[in-house]
């Protein structure tokens, strides 16, 4: 039987072309298995096949586990200190065995131990083929619709699968059975059975390396695509810049007569591409990014991460582009909230910004308004710039003496420090919950605590267009935020 059993593992380990251990590692699997039925606990069977001569050994075991955390699988453990009678020095994580009576192989059900030699191949020949394909380091997935699978689509490449999923695929684009299909290579998950590849069209990353095909100077680190923003089949931008200043960014990426973006539009069912040249600065950057509209002006908030962008009415229109596309585009790809808005608008906020400033002004520095509108045409903003920019700043200007400058900076500093008293009084009025949440800092607690947000739970009920209002952070920042503050309502579910 032994003999027999060597012969079966080299005729099987030829015909898969996988390795002799592999097979040996089933083949004992196998007999585990077969051996577990003759108890009727869960217990813990371990099996050796010696590799040369085919004999084999079996041993039921138990995982030795911390005194104080107690049997929680009473067939497979034992305490640490009861292993330690048996066997002086070992130690947690560490198994005790028991040689037990082999089955013979002829007892073991045919069927089963078949079944289980050959799952285990499978999936050894499974993972193989795919360690293979991923060793390639490719990022795009070239293959053929094989099979739909509840709504998902398994695509082929050779003998490995991909699976494509419905919220990954392009709106409204119809792939049959048979179709030649791109995809980006987006995660490995080895518990999917059958096609472990997820893949994506729909992803900013898939647009940036069909570019990366199309143009040879972003391989040859002449051009960088430093970000995209797409709607998926319908438009997106991609922002690029030059690391070599002879090289058109622009006209490089779209190429002559625009055959390099057109090949990559056509493979997105005709998603139009505003290419965009990246500017550190982040105003030229958001002006390039609402292009093709025309911007006046345009203010920045660094607090709250925004912009207030200025256009004529005629370029009103394309600025926010149909549903406001264009602006939500400009915004992913830019990552500054963007405010568009026309010259009327634009003056109408900035008189009621200035009539606040003006009002903080005279209520917390105790002066009129002909001071207050002073402090606000020299550019003060807020009661720290008065209190903390430089006195030779603030000396500057003409219609104040020093006498005045010292008297203004210090009523800021101690409006300041008013202010900060109650501001700490008023978080204290905050639920230990919210402060424990991870990622709060004090100063977003403080704008929490303004906004009427004291406990965790009001903050989960905060959509991330509120947050981002509060607190001036990024969507994606805001939305991970109101998410971990939601976890608990979940927990234990499963």
């Amino acid at each position: 039987m032994n003999r027999e059993m060597l012969m079966l593992v080299e005729a099987i380990s030829r015909e898969k072309n996988v390795e002799r251990d592999v097979v040996f590692g089933a083949v004992e699997a196998a007999l585990a298995q077969a051996t577990k039925k003759l108890f009727e606990g869960e217990v813990d069977i371990r099996v050796a096949v010696d590799r040369d001569s085919g004999n084999y050994e079996t041993f039921r075991r138990w995982h030795v586990v911390p005194d104080e955390a107690g049997l929680q699988l009473p067939e497979q453990e034992i305490l640490l200190f009861e292993a330690q009678e048996q066997i002086p020095d070992i130690e947690v994580d560490e198994y005790i065995e028991e040689p037990i009576e082999s089955l013979p192989i002829g007892r073991i059900g045919a069927m089963a131990a078949k079944q289980v030699i050959l799952q285990k191949i499978r999936d050894a020949e499974r993972e193989m083929l795919l360690n293979d394909f991923m060793s390639r380091g490719e990022k795009i997935f070239v293959g053929t619709v094989k099979r739909m699978d509840k709504g998902d689509i398994i695509c082929e490449a050779g003998r490995v699968e991909g699976r494509l999923r419905r919220s990954e695929m392009i709106p409204k684009e119809n792939l049959r059975s048979g179709d030649r299909v791109r995809a980006m290579i987006m995660d490995v998950d080895l518990t999917l059975r059958g096609a472990p590849i997820i893949l994506s069209r729909s992803a900013p990353e898939f647009m940036i390396e069909l570019f990366r095909q199309e143009v040879p100077e972003i391989e040859q680190g002449l051009l960088e695509i430093k970000t995209c923003a797409r709607d998926p089949g319908s438009r997106a931008k991609i922002a690029v810049l030059s690391h070599d200043k002879r090289v058109d960014p622009i006209g490089t990426c779209v190429g002559v007569r625009g055959t390099r973006v057109n090949a990559v539009t056509n493979e997105l069912a005709g998603e139009r591409v505003d290419i965009v040249l990246w500017s550190e600065d982040p105003a030229q950057f958001v002006i390039g990014a609402l292009a093709p509209a025309n911007v006046q002006s345009i203010v920045v908030d660094e607090e709250k991460h925004a912009m207030d962008v200025v256009v004529d009415e005629e370029n009103l229109a394309i600025a926010i582009g149909r549903g406001g596309q264009n602006v939500r585009l400009a915004s992913d790809l830019t990552g500054w909230k963007i405010n568009i808005m026309d010259a009327a608008e634009s003056a109408q906020k900035q008189a009621e910004e200035t009539s606040g400033i003006r009002q903080l002004f005279m209520e917390k520095l105790d002066v009129d308004q002909e001071i207050a509108d002073i402090l606000i045409e020299e550019g003060f903003t807020s009661l720290e710039e008065v209190a903390y920019v430089p006195i030779q700043e603030m000396l500057e200007i003409e219609s104040f003496d020093e006498d005045t400058i010292n008297e203004l900076r210090a009523r800021a500093k101690d409006a300041l420090l008013t202010l900060e008293i109650a501001r700490e009084e008023s978080v204290e009025d905050v639920s230990q919950d919210l402060r424990d949440l991870p990622g709060l800092t004090p100063e977003l607690i403080s704008k929490l605590v303004e906004a009427g947000v004291h406990t965790r739970d009001d903050l989960a009920d905060l959509a991330t267009d509120e947050l981002t209002d509060i607190t001036g952070q990024t969507a994606e920042e805001a939305t991970a935020l109101i998410m971990k503050a939601r976890e608990h309502w979940f927990a234990g579910q499963a």
